[in-house]
């Protein structure tokens, strides 16, 4: 049974119920002697506390969407088959589009709490060796016969730690919040990705590639990235790329946008930070090397002393000591045609926690629409032709159809780990 939605939170409720009758029912009609007696009754009182606890860690998570099912919140989940070492680009010598299409069975998700519009599928990736599930949510206009043989523009979207992938469409209604939006044509159409990220245990991976444990930058930007291409109407060039994430997610879209250009256009960074140890759980922050190779801050001046400034929008929102200064610090260091807009979130707002995200969502998409699908003045994008433009609809495409088979700051969140 999934620890999320309406199946699991009745249970609870239903059990609380059972132990707050229980010793009104039972308390005087427990015979035998008075040690089994004062057992019995100190059982029905330790199982009301149990039960308590159980409805307020359900509601927290649904809450929240820190995990997902049993083996997430155990720390015995392991979505990698394989973490072979894949080279400074994550690549292997291989390239994702070469091979044959990857189709994926795409359907009904399990699970109600993500809401109408969304699809669920599994496959493994080719390159990581990561499996894992995917949500995707397609725009209103994906299914009308006037955009029928247009291509679409992507957002990845990633959760915190602990985190589940159903956190951005559930908990955040990023679909329920822009569908009108998209309808009235003032946020683009964007299709809706949103990857398992939880792929160890208890432990967040920070996005990165390690050698014989994960390759979850690999994940992220090149399996999913593919499968989507090869599964829907979805725009290739990295124009039409973004990817999005909230606290440790925030981290993981700054970092993946900048050291790769190639991918994506634009990152959204939520009260995230820079520096991977600020997620004690990060296998990046654990590591020397990594903790310095995965800043973003050091990926960004990398670039910059080579000569090579990423092409790359950001939009980083954060409290004072909750990823304003990570934004501030990654402004200063942003060269032409790297560009960063920081907004600072107000005392009082909410702190750390899912309310202040979602009520984000339609300012920080607005400001995507204007930066996905166009060029910096004088600018052209490293490696591709300058993109047609995506106004109000996407640019022209291929195939018609739906998905294969149918078409930090160390706060913490609200509730039992961070977000």
């Amino acid at each position: 049974m999934s620890l999320t939605g309406t199946p699991f939170f009745l249970t609870a409720i239903a059990l609380l119920v059972i132990a707050v009758v229980l010793p009104f029912a039972l308390w005087s009609r427990v015979r035998g002697p008075k040690v089994v007696r004062a057992v019995a009754r100190l059982g029905m009182l330790l199982f009301a506390q149990v039960t308590a606890i159980t409805l307020v860690f359900v509601m927290v998570n649904n809450a929240n969407s820190l995990y997902d099912n049993w083996d997430d919140l155990l720390g015995t989940s392991d979505h990698v088959e394989a973490a072979k070492d894949l080279g400074p680009d994550g690549m292997g010598g291989l390239k994702a589009k070469n091979g044959p299409k990857q189709l994926v069975q795409f359907g009904p998700p399990k699970d109600s709490v993500v809401g109408p519009g969304v699809q669920e599928g599994e496959f493994k990736g080719r390159i990581s060796g990561v499996s894992g599930e995917v949500y995707v949510w397609l725009p209103p206009q994906y299914d009308d016969p006037a955009y029928q043989d247009k291509k679409f523009p992507v957002v990845e979207l990633l959760p915190g730690f602990p985190g589940s992938a159903k956190s951005w469409l559930g908990t955040l209604k990023v679909a329920e919040q822009l569908k009108p939006l998209m309808e009235q044509g003032k946020v683009k159409p964007f299709i809706l990705v949103s990857p398992r990220t939880t792929l160890l245990g208890k432990v967040d991976t920070g996005c990165v590639n390690i050698p014989g444990k994960v390759n979850a930058d690999s994940w992220l930007s090149v399996d999913v990235r593919q499968m989507v291409i090869d599964n829907f109407r979805a725009e290739e060039a990295p124009a039409s790329w973004a990817v999005a994430g909230y606290s440790a997610g925030a981290h993981c879209a700054a970092k993946l946008a900048l050291a790769h250009p190639d991918r994506y256009r634009a990152a959204i960074s939520l009260s995230g930070f820079n520096d991977p140890k600020m997620e004690p759980a990060s296998l990046a922050g654990q590591d020397p090397k990594l903790r310095v190779e995965s800043n973003p801050l050091t990926i960004l001046k990398t670039a910059n002393q080579a000569g090579k400034p990423p092409l790359s929008a950001l939009y980083i929102s954060g409290a004072a000591g909750d990823g304003y200064e990570a934004g501030l610090a990654l402004k200063q260091l942003a060269k032409n045609p790297t560009t960063v807009k920081v907004k600072l979130i107000p005392p009082g707002a909410g702190g750390h926690g899912t309310a202040v995200w979602k009520n984000q969502i339609p300012e920080v998409f607005r400001w995507l629409s204007g930066v996905i699908g166009t060029q910096p003045a004088g600018g052209t994008e490293r490696g591709h032709k300058p993109d047609p433009g995506h106004g109000a609809e996407p640019g022209h495409g291929a195939e018609p159809g739906r998905g294969a088979g149918h078409g930090r700051s160390p706060e913490r969140p609200q509730g039992p780990g961070r977000a």
